[in-house]
């Protein structure tokens, strides 16, 4: 109630890239004060509930609901996240030298469509100085994934060089890593999420977590594939194929959407990747399609448009074994983690579940 009715007035009368690094050193700042994260974690972080802890890859999440990349893009507000209620949280995405991005404005709200657009073009401090950033955490309060991109000068023939690098400087930082060829901001990236090109760049970076897991020793760490909602039939089928046979752990599904259907707010002419409600449907519809294109045998990370409990759940229902926010979480304010949290129980229970992992793709098995 106090985001609704005092911050987020203020924020929304602000730029919305001003507005969203206020918010950043706004955490950063407070978890250095003494008591402040106490004070986070007891005015919105979420109560243990035991049917919503699950255990993926080896890595304990205390509830399903993360927080997506690119909000945190150089991790600087890890720990105020972590008090938040999150069950787990991305940070990036990080490219191996530092870049500016796209020129400003590049951030832009869409309030009618509850929808965001943006094209930031990963501007973010490099990964040494976000190494650098998580090293002073220490120990994670939830699971951090680092979500890694290539350099905007990068041609896409040396991709995974940049891929290699970034799990190399950070691979000691981060408990999964996401692999990040789906933006729309970043000129030719997606075409690595197909054929030759997703072969070669998934063996690259499946290679190089193995030679970094040998030389640190402990527990391999996964790392995940973040796919496009705009795949056609043919090329979600290809690009599946080649995941399914990389050895990746999981797939994140989805990234922002180029399409502009139904939208009314007079931003929806602006280019960038669009967030939001308008995936709500979408992107749960193409975990349906993955989950059985995969016969559930790799784990999905939903994304894309919850506002909602219900939204939570019928992603779950589809077939993710977990699911992340952004711009939920700038319309509705950090009391929204609590809201679905509890609303997942409140649903679990009335389908006569006893543990999350029951609902995991329980649509399709009706099929």
């Amino acid at each position: 109630m106090v985001y609704k009715k005092i911050a987020k007035p203020v924020l929304f009368r602000m730029d919305a890239e001003k507005a969203h690094h206020l918010t950043i050193n706004g955490l950063k700042t407070a978890a250095k004060i003494p008591g402040m994260s106490s004070v986070i974690g007891a005015a919105w972080g979420t109560g243990h509930a035991p049917e919503l802890h699950s255990t993926l890859w080896g890595i304990a999440f205390p509830n399903p609901v993360g927080l997506a990349a690119g909000l945190d893009k150089n991790a600087q507000a890890v720990e105020g996240f972590s008090r938040m209620g999150f069950g787990f949280m991305e940070v990036g995405t990080v490219t191996p030298k530092p870049q500016s991005g796209n020129d400003k404005p590049r951030l832009f709200r869409l309030p009618e469509d509850e929808a965001l657009i943006n094209r930031m073009g990963f501007n973010n401090i490099g990964a040494e100085a976000m190494a650098q950033n998580l090293s002073r955490l220490g120990s994670h309060l939830i699971p951090v994934a680092v979500n890694i991109g290539k350099n905007k000068t990068t041609p896409n023939e040396q991709a995974e060089e940049d891929y290699r690098s970034c799990i190399r400087i950070l691979y000691g930082h981060g408990d999964f890593f996401v692999v990040n060829i789906s933006s729309p901001n970043t000129p030719d990236l997606r075409n690595l999420q197909h054929g030759n090109d997703l072969q070669r760049l998934l063996h690259a970076v499946t290679g190089e977590m193995k030679i970094q897991h040998e030389r640190t020793g402990g527990a391999a760490k996964p790392v995940l594939v973040k796919i496009a909602p705009d795949l056609t039939d043919t090329e979600l089928e290809n690009t599946i194929a080649v995941i399914g046979g990389s050895g990746v752990s999981g797939i994140i599904v989805s990234n922002t959407t180029l399409g502009r259907d139904g939208l009314s707010h007079p931003n929806r002419d602006q280019a960038g990747g669009l967030s939001g409600r308008p995936l709500t449907s979408r992107s749960t519809e193409l975990i349906s399609r993955v989950y059985r294109m995969t016969e559930g045998r790799i784990p999905i990370i939903g994304s894309g448009g919850i506002f909602t409990a219900q939204d939570a759940y019928d992603k779950i229902r589809a077939g993710a074994s977990l699911v992340e926010v952004y711009t939920a979480l700038i319309y509705e304010g950090p009391g929204l983690l609590k809201k679905l949290n509890e609303g997942l129980s409140t649903l679990l229970k009335k389908d006569g579940f006893t543990h999350i992992s029951e609902a995991i793709g329980a649509d399709q098995r009706r099929l």
